[in-house]
């Protein structure tokens, strides 16, 4: 179930969604966004991420930063998740850390804020509805957003910069990049690792690998016609590059959504 953002918060939060998982789930694979997720336990089932190998178990409250690791998820039969997905220029707004400290790590916000996370889960544990519960969460957000508008600045900098690699995905022009923006490239790289956590490069290799992972899990496409539409080498250089990024082979996760079937991926991969 996905719930849009209130208008206020629209260019920040992408959906509200609500995940039940109906099975027990064994490290499935969980691929890399390109968003950041805040993500509350409302059922206080089990939950873990294994990212690189190291598994964490979910707390009541964790910020999910970028993920470039191959990265497992194990849930417990009935855990219900409530998941704000941050779009990934916006992240800066509502965390005062630098982006950068989040990546590859599934962080319990207890551990950054006691006392205010733990209000937060308070008050989304005290209502009954969803509604209510993301109500919560919208006041959190908009109360962040107007503590840290002073930051609105560089934020819009890093979405235009953003929506460039978005439209050329498939390589990374940074010197382009900085003779059309007037910016250094050496600003630049400060930039994404401030406010989105990971460097230029590495994020035009995140967008890069969603627009092929939707290709391997929707269509019958072969991988190197695949491998050619987004940029790669070749299919070698795709396979080597999924793998960095999930541990596993593209074949390997198109044979996993027809074994699983889709409803199951979608709950694993949660917006892929």
């Amino acid at each position: 179930m996905q719930i849009l953002p209130s208008a206020s918060l629209a260019p920040f939060i992408k959906n509200y969604t609500v995940v039940t998982i109906e099975k027990d789930l064994d490290n499935e694979v969980f691929y890399p966004s390109g968003y950041v997720d805040l993500i509350i336990n409302i059922s206080g089932g089990f939950a873990a991420t294994i990212i690189n190998g190291k598994q964490k178990d979910t707390p009541a409250i964790e910020l999910l930063g970028h993920l470039t690791l191959p990265t497992r998820l194990s849930v417990a039969k009935g855990t219900s998740v409530l998941i704000a997905r941050i779009y990934p220029h916006a992240s800066a707004l509502f965390f005062s850390d630098p982006l950068s400290e989040f990546t590859n790590y599934a962080t319990d916000m207890y551990d950054v804020a006691l006392g205010e996370n733990r209000d937060l889960y308070d008050k989304i544990m005290e209502t009954d509805d969803l509604l209510s519960k993301i109500n919560v969460l919208e006041t959190y957000f908009l109360q962040k957003l107007k503590k840290n508008e002073t930051r609105l600045k560089k934020v819009s900098i890093v979405q235009h910069l953003s929506q460039e690699l978005f439209r050329n995905h498939q390589q990374l022009d940074l010197p382009f990049i900085a003779r059309n923006s007037g910016l250094s490239e050496r600003y630049i790289q400060k930039l994404y690792l401030a406010n989105i956590g990971i460097s230029p490069a590495a994020f035009t290799s995140v967008i890069r690998f969603n627009k092929s992972l939707d290709l391997v899990l929707n269509t019958t496409e072969s991988l190197t016609t695949i491998a050619y539409d987004n940029g790669y080498y070749d299919q070698a250089h795709f396979i080597k590059e999924f793998k960095k990024f999930t541990g596993i082979t593209p074949s390997a996760s198109r044979n996993s959504l027809l074994k699983n079937d889709t409803d199951l991926q979608q709950a694993v991969n949660i917006g892929f």
